[in-house]
This record gives structure tokens, C-alpha cells and sequence, in this order.
């Protein structure tokens, strides 16, 4: 006796038909990262250690802070401090542009004191200049206005004509100038020759090629430099504290040399350089975006924000 065995019999599919058949419910599943999970939870413990201290321990003096945080003497230091941030970046980069230019295009000559100015003003650091301005007097008592190697027509001494806020000006601007030229120069290095060649190629003037071929390209790499380059200024200003300028920290200093409230006062100084930076930075990040409109990337602030708050990165093109 022999049993019949089973017979499978598979549906006929016409030529040019595909055979629909339900596709698997596949679930995607992420890769476990123990390791990252336990640093996480170490930073959230830390960081709730930190907030605890800063709430429970009375020696920083929170009312005492708030007090001084908006005094009269500390938004003027305020005041000079943004001041004095502003009008050394804004000539400091247009001297920066100009050695830039000396560096690309100048001759030999010019060439060789662009680069020899950036090599020494980058290798001095700033409170040394500030410090050798201040105390230039020394070198020169007297700066004169004549023609060269013959007769003077005026003087000029130089105790009275370079004060403690001017020698600041000048060092500070000698100092951004160093690093935005070469800021500059990186970010027109950056563009392809072969974009200038096409323009030229297509009867374009030397400036209109400048201007709407090289320049546009260049500024992406420019303004997150130049955004870094203009918040280090910011602190660096409190430097000229030691010259007896009355910026932010010095006039948080002389508070507290007379109640000798230290650390309320350097909170008061702290928090107003964190606000400051954090708005700087805020302006950087929408200047970048505007230079970086129709390239990949450039996303709004919200995405920004709400990634940087999430505890798991976002994969790109998943669903939100």
C-alpha cells in the first residue's frame, strides 16, 4: 500500500504580472549602548550634584548677586566692555582683510610683511601687548611728525597721548587683526580656482567675480571663525583690568574690594559674560544659516535646540 504524497500546488502567474505577496513586518530594532547610557547617567547625577550646590550653599550669596547684578557702576563696566568689544573687532578685521589682501595678491615685498606681522602679533600673547602699549612711554617719552630723517614739525608726548583705554584699543586691535587675516585668507583659499576661471571665462570684471562668485563661497567658512574669533575678544577684554580700565571686571572689582564680597561680585561678572556670549552665539548661528541658505545642513534653530535636548540622536530621514 503505497500514500499518496502531497502535492503543492503554487498560483500561475501570467508573464508581465508580478506575484503580490504581503511583505514581512519587519521592526527595526537600534543597537544597545550600555556604555553610552551609563556615561549619561553619570553626567545627569553630576549635574544634579552641581544645581544642588548651587542652590543650598549659602556662601554664593544669591541675593547679593542679584543686588550688584544691574548696580549702576556694573553696567557701565558693562557698557565699556561691549564697547570696547565692538570698535576693536570692526577695526581689527578691516586690518585683517587688508593684510589678507597683501598676502594674496601683493607683491613679494608686501607679502613678506603680511606674513611677518601675523607670525609675531599670533606669537605674543595679548595682555603682553596690552602691557607694552601701556608702557610705551618708556621706549619713546616724545612721538614726533616731520619727514623722514630730516626736520620735525610737531611733538607729542606720548604719557598723555596714549592713555590706559587707548593703549587696550590698540593692542586688541593688533591682536584681531593677526588672527582675522588669516581667517580671511583661509576662507577665499577655500574656493575653487576653477569657479573664478568660469567667471573669468564668461567676461566677468575681477571685482564682479570677487564679489558674487568668490566672496559668497568663502563667507561659510568665514563667519564660524570670525563668530569664535569676536566671543574670545569679548573675554579677552577683561585683560585690560590690569591697566586700570573699567570694564565689567574691574568695576566688579572695585565692589569687592569694598565689602569684599569676592565671589557674589565674580558671579555678577560671570553671568553677564555667559549672557553676552550666549547671544553672540545665537547671532553666529543665524548668520551662518543665512550664508549657508540652499546647501544642506541649514536647519531652523527649533531643530537645533530640540536635537541638542535629546538624550538619543536623531538618525537622518527618520521620522520625527
Amino acid at each position: 500500500m503505497h500514500l499518496a504524497s502531497p502535492i503543492m500546488v503554487l498560483p500561475t502567474v501570467s508573464p508581465g504580472r508580478t506575484l503580490d505577496v504581503p511583505a514581512p513586518h519587519v521592526r527595526l530594532v537600534g543597537r544597545r549602548r550600555p556604555a553610552r547610557w551609563v556615561a549619561a547617567t553619570v553626567v545627569v547625577v553630576l549635574a544634579a550634584m552641581f544645581v544642588h550646590t548651587l542652590v543650598t550653599n549659602e556662601r554664593f550669596e544669591w541675593p547679593t548677586v542679584a543686588h550688584y547684578f544691574t548696580q549702576e557702576s556694573v553696567l557701565r563696566g558693562l557698557w565699556l566692555t561691549l564697547w570696547l568689544t565692538a570698535v576693536t573687532f570692526a577695526a581689527g578685521f578691516v586690518l585683517g582683510v587688508g593684510l589678507a589682501a597683501m598676502r594674496l595678491w601683493g607683491g613679494p615685498l608686501l607679502q613678506s610683511v603680511s606674513f611677518v606681522f601675523v607670525w609675531i602679533v599670533r606669537s605674543v600673547p595679548p595682555l603682553v601687548l596690552i602691557l607694552f602699549w601701556f608702557q610705551l612711554a618708556s621706549l619713546y617719552p616724545q612721538l614726533s611728525l616731520g619727514i623722514p630723517f630730516g626736520p620735525e614739525f610737531t611733538s607729542v608726548d606720548t604719557t598723555h597721548l596714549i592713555g590706559p583705554l587707548t593703549a587696550a584699543f590698540i593692542a586688541l586691535t593688533i591682536d584681531v587683526a593677526a588672527f582675522a587675516a588669516e581667517i580671511v585668507r583661509g576662507g577665499l583659499v577655500s574656493v575653487d580656482p576653477g569657479q573664478t576661471e568660469a567667471a573669468r571665462s564668461l567676461g566677468l570684471t575681477p571685482l564682479r567675480v570677487f564679489r558674487r562668485i568668490v566672496l559668497p563661497q568663502a563667507m561659510p567658512a568665514i563667519v564660524p571663525a570670525s563668530g569664535n574669533l569676536l566671543i574670545g575678544l569679548l573675554k579677552s577684554t577683561s585683560l585690560v583690568s590690569v591697566i586700570a580700565v573699567t570694564d565689567l571686571l574691574y568695576s566688579v572689582q572695585l565692589v569687592y574690594n569694598q565689602n569684599f564680597k569676592v565671589m557674589p561680585l565674580l558671579l555678577v561678572a560671570t553671568i553677564w559674560y555667559i549672557v553676552i556670549t550666549s547671544l553672540l552665539a545665537v547671532g553666529q548661528y543665524f548668520l551662518e544659516r543665512y550664508f549657508a541658505r540652499g546647501r544642506r545642513g541649514a536647519r531652523p534653530f527649533v531643530d537645533v535646540l530640540r536635537d541638542a535636548a535629546r538624550l538619543r540622536p536623531r538618525v537622518s530621514g527618520a521620522p520625527r
